[in-house]
């Protein structure tokens, strides 16, 4: 396949750019600076310039654009750049898409795990509705604008948990203090967080090119497991103990609403769509997804 990737150099694009050449397709990344190969092909999402003629000829458009959630402190400012780099990339998408005569025939678009807001210990498969909060309306809106997209293109919008790599993502912060044996469960340790390894990330978006499948899929490891599992499973793996909690309103002093809405609420999400489809995971457990962190380290 010919494959276009947007926010192709993330912690993501990167692992997928590589599993895919390892399949045998053809990817193009798209920059915003000066493009350094045929690989790559310039674009300004900010004001929405595509030249459409980049994606002639491409089955499948991944978006993976967006500013990093976790990386600053949700400030007005941030919260403008979060939301925006999100729906000017997804829109400068499916605009370009839109004045092609045979445009891609997939898009898979980037949304999260936040789609859903706290939903406590409920097991929440795809049709579960949307929840309250800033994360919950970003994905909401980020999901619809990539719905824009034109007749005729299969629009898939997995929403990703929390990526397990020993670099980056969601642990990059965490795992130092684990290793050090300083790191622990925050708040009660009791939400559940949606949690897949990298690999299975890649595997997953591969699988869902060519899948018989449309609409949200939850990216997310079969095995649930809340803050507490998941630290004690890392720490294990890493020989190191997790005794070092962090209460809930220390993090909400440090972080603010940011603390309540990534770290504090939490999603018992089940992979029904990827599992029904036939997916094979390769870490089908918290434990194998902690261990393959450890040994990558």
């Amino acid at each position: 396949m010919r494959i276009v990737i947007a926010g192709a150099s993330g912690l993501i694009g990167t692992d997928l750019t590589a599993t895919l050449r390892s399949q045998g397709h053809s990817v193009m990344a798209l920059v915003r600076r000066e493009p350094s190969g045929p690989h790559e092909a310039r674009w300004d999402p900010a004001s929405l310039s595509l030249d459409p003629s980049i994606l002639e000829g491409a089955d499948a458009v991944i978006n993976l654009s967006g500013a990093g959630i976790g990386d600053r402190l949700w400030t007005k400012k941030r919260v403008d750049v979060l939301v925006g780099s999100r729906l000017k990339a997804t829109r400068t998408l499916t605009q370009a898409m839109a004045s092609l005569s045979t445009p891609p025939s997939v898009f898979l678009s980037q949304s999260a795990s936040g789609y859903y807001g706290d939903t406590g210990s409920t097991i929440i498969t795809e049709d579960h509705a949307a929840g309250t909060g800033f994360l919950a309306d970003l994905c909401v809106e980020w999901e619809e604008t990539a719905h824009l997209a034109p007749a005729g293109v299969r629009v898939v919008t997995p929403r990703t948990g929390i990526v397990l790599s020993p670099k980056g993502g969601a642990l990059g912060k965490l795992l130092p203090l684990l290793r050090l044996g300083v790191g622990g469960p925050l708040g009660s340790g009791r939400q559940f967080w949606p949690w897949i390894s990298l690999p299975d990330v890649s595997g997953a978006l591969s699988f869902l090119l060519t899948a018989d499948v449309e609409g949200p899929v939850n990216l997310a490891g079969p095995q649930s497991a809340d803050v507490n599992t998941l630290t004690s499973a890392l720490a294990t793996a890493l020989h190191r103990p997790a005794f070092l909690k962090v209460p809930g309103p220390i993090l909400k002093l440090v972080m603010g609403k940011m603390a309540q809405e990534m770290l504090l609420s939490g999603q018992r999400m089940e992979p029904a769509v990827l599992t029904r489809s036939g997916y094979t995971f390769e870490h089908p457990t918290v434990d194998s997804a902690a261990a393959w962190v450890a040994d990558s380290l």
